[in-house]
């Protein structure tokens, strides 16, 4: 009996120890808990990486960053205007086309844009104006040009026929201008003289290209 008693202390025994070690061994997991519960801590860190998902907004509005150092248009003082009359004109006897060149003449790079208005100067005189009507042709674009840099258009007139005083196929009279007030957008007004001759043209009427940095001919 004492044998078996002592067996039954010794299972007692090992119970009580497995019982012992059972709950130590919960412990850990508490310190996983903490753990988890740190885990909250990545929920934190989310928040953080959530401005991060904003960071291209900063990217997007990079371009705008560089708008202040972007070129102005071409103010109506830096830019020298002259005129010649085109190689490629309708056939005729009056000045057919004509190309009119910007030139920047300000230590600055500025834009050019848009398609030209036109104006005969009645007289040469620009108070006395006869705006002609405009037919633009092509698409318009921004023409940076440099300090020194030029810039064209070209305006194509309706043209006159026959000799001496000439005659319009319309039946309009022909009419002569001895210089042309051409005007780009935000620009200014610019009163041109052919450098040979007058403006001859018929029905008021030009077709014009819009402003380019390719030369007509």
């Amino acid at each position: 009996m004492r044998y078996v008693n002592a067996m039954r202390h010794a299972a007692v025994a090992v119970v009580v120890a497995s019982a012992t070690l059972a709950v130590t061994g919960c412990q850990p997991g508490e310190d996983d808990a903490g753990t988890a519960g740190g885990g909250v801590a990545p929920s934190g860190a989310v928040s953080t990486a959530t401005p991060s998902v904003s960071q291209p907004a900063p990217t997007a509005s990079a371009p705008s960053a560089s708008a202040p150092g972007s070129a102005a248009t071409c103010a109506a003082g830096s830019l020298k205007v002259t005129a010649r009359q085109a190689t490629d004109r309708p056939a005729g006897t009056g000045t057919g086309a004509a190309v009119v060149e910007f030139t920047n003449v300000s230590a600055r790079t500025c834009i050019l844009k848009g398609h030209p208005a036109v104006a005969g100067a009645g007289n040469g005189s620009p108070e006395m104006n006869v705006p002609l009507t405009v037919k633009p042709t092509g698409a318009a674009a921004v023409v940076k040009v440099l300090p020194g840099g030029k810039a064209w258009v070209k305006l194509t007139f309706v043209q006159v026929q026959g000799e001496a005083d000439g005659y319009c196929v319309s039946g309009s009279a022909p009419v002569v201008y001895p210089t042309m007030v051409v005007r780009l957008p935000g620009s200014g007004a610019h009163q041109v003289a052919l450098d040979d001759g007058q403006f001859a043209e018929c029905d008021d009427t030009v077709t014009v290209t819009a402003v380019s940095a390719v030369e007509p001919s």
